[in-house]
């Protein structure tokens, strides 16, 4: 039994880290498939289509209590965070964008200390504090380029991340999940909609180019990826969630290097592998805590 819980579990993280993992291409595809300087309405066009795509799917429409929640994780998940994204994505190399990232776990380990009272435990605090210290390895590499804006704004998502997922764990209903899902990237979209239409300037006309990598990141980088990633917040510890979010700058530094020649040698592969091992390490230490059977993919 305990050998079955211990595969459940692997499963699971296996299956989330598909998410994150989808989130570092966004990087490339934005600086190579999408018009440029252009936030608001690449975030617009990739939040709403997944939004009523999965709204239609589920047919379900969230009880009076449940609206205040979902808006504000529909703010927090969504609507600001992937303004920033799309932001430090236009501002700062794929890798360096991503990679302040780091700090999301620190972050949900001391929210979970400040709020619940639970103190971290040591060896996922250890581990993630060498995630950091990884992140910290690729941000120094010689080929970084730094812009504020751009590392104001990924700092700025990686908090507002950080609570997106600790409120979408503590404000979990019986809501099936493709509705849970759906209804925060349709309010998303929705709230983006004035933005998209008035502070970008209006879109050329769309290449085949262009519609690839809208269509690519609206379905698999958001409607896909979100529907995994809400699944494995309702069943695994949010400091192992966040700490799957590496995977996205580990992502985004290997599409780099393998598509665009980015060179990741010497401190920066160590910091890479450190990274990597931060992730492995944190979910090791924190999945036997959690019953993979507590919540079901269904709800």
């Amino acid at each position: 039994m305990l050998k079955s819980n211990w595969l459940s579990v692997a499963l699971i993280i296996i299956v989330t880290a598909i998410a994150p993992i989808f989130w570092g291409s966004t990087y490339i595809v934005t600086t190579e498939l999408l018009p440029p300087d252009r936030p608001f309405i690449a975030a617009f066009l990739r939040l709403l289509p997944a939004g009523v795509i999965l709204v239609l799917i589920s047919r379900h429409l969230p009880k009076r209590s449940e609206w205040l929640h979902i808006s504000i994780m529909a703010i927090l998940n969504f609507a600001v965070f992937h303004v920033l994204l799309f932001t430090a994505a236009y501002r700062l190399p794929g890798g360096l964008a991503a990679v302040v990232g780091a700090v999301q776990p620190l972050i949900m380990m001391l929210l979970i200390w400040y709020v619940d009272n639970r103190k971290p435990a040591h060896l996922a605090l250890v581990a993630s504090i060498f995630g950091v210290l990884g992140m910290a390895a690729l941000l120094l590499s010689p080929t970084s380029t730094w812009d504020l804006i751009g590392i104001i704004a990924a700092t700025a998502g990686a908090v507002l991340m950080t609570f997106g997922v600790f409120l979408a764990r503590r404000w979990r209903t019986d809501m099936p999940l493709l509705a849970f899902t759906g209804w925060q990237l349709l309010i998303a979209g929705i709230l983006l909609a004035p933005f998209a239409a008035f502070l970008d300037p209006d879109l050329p006309t769309l290449t085949a180019k262009n519609l690839l990598g809208y269509g690519y990141l609206s379905l698999f980088g958001t409607t896909l990826a979100y529907v995994l990633w809400f699944n494995g917040i309702a069943k695994l510890s949010p400091v192992a969630v966040s700490s799957l979010g590496l995977l996205s700058p580990i992502t985004a530094v290997i599409i780099g290097w393998a598509i665009l020649g980015q060179s990741i040698t010497g401190i920066a592969l160590v910091g890479l592998i450190t990274v990597l091992g931060s992730v492995l390490t944190v979910q090791w230490a924190l999945a036997p805590k959690f019953n993979p059977n507590k919540v079901s993919i269904d709800h």
